[in-house]
């Protein structure tokens, strides 16, 4: 059986004294809460609903706060693939020197030439997508591309472009 706990109209002031706190004022303090934390609730939400909608384009792909969505896309060679930032936060795309093919040219936003310049670039607020911004990049050499945030990679914001011939020419856009 459990214990039975009396409610107590006191605040604990750290010690072993209480302060008697008035009925009036608990449930004031108990509807002022609920109010607050009701408005908050609704107001943190409404970010939210956006947040996982699909992209409006079959090439884009859009950066939340923690992610890239879709994570994953497949395109045909020779995509352009814009990404847009609809978040609150700066982001980066950086390609990771060792997730990409061997003959595709390193990417990142700020136009660096490897993952450690791009890094740097995140150091001294280079390269960076605010809201609304974007950037695109062309994707010609079959294989998957692996790229990620820097400010956001403890985050695990990671992302994959597969590149994929057409088996019968027609256009292989898929999300993930």
């Amino acid at each position: 059986m459990g214990k039975k706990v009396a409610c107590s109209r006191h605040i604990s002031t750290g010690t072993e004294q209480s302060i008697p706190l008035r009925a009036s004022h608990a449930r004031m303090d108990r509807r002022s809460f609920l109010l607050a934390a009701g408005s908050g609730v609704s107001i943190g939400l409404a970010g939210c609903l956006e947040a996982d909608a699909a992209p409006t384009d079959e090439n884009t792909v859009e950066m939340t706060i923690d992610s890239f969505r879709p994570e994953r896309m497949t395109v045909e060679p020779g995509t352009t693939v814009k990404f847009i930032n609809t978040s609150s936060h700066a982001h980066t795309v950086t390609a990771f020197d060792d997730g990409i093919p061997d003959e595709a040219e390193f990417f990142a936003t700020g136009g660096f030439e490897d993952q450690e310049a791009a890094e740097e670039g995140w150091d001294n607020q280079e390269g960076l997508l605010y809201t609304d911004e974007s950037w695109e990049h062309t994707f010609e050499i079959p294989g998957t591309y692996q790229y990620y945030c820097v400010p956001h990679i403890d985050a695990e914001m990671v992302g994959f472009i597969d590149v994929e011939e057409s088996e019968n020419g027609e256009t292989n856009a898929t999300e993930h």
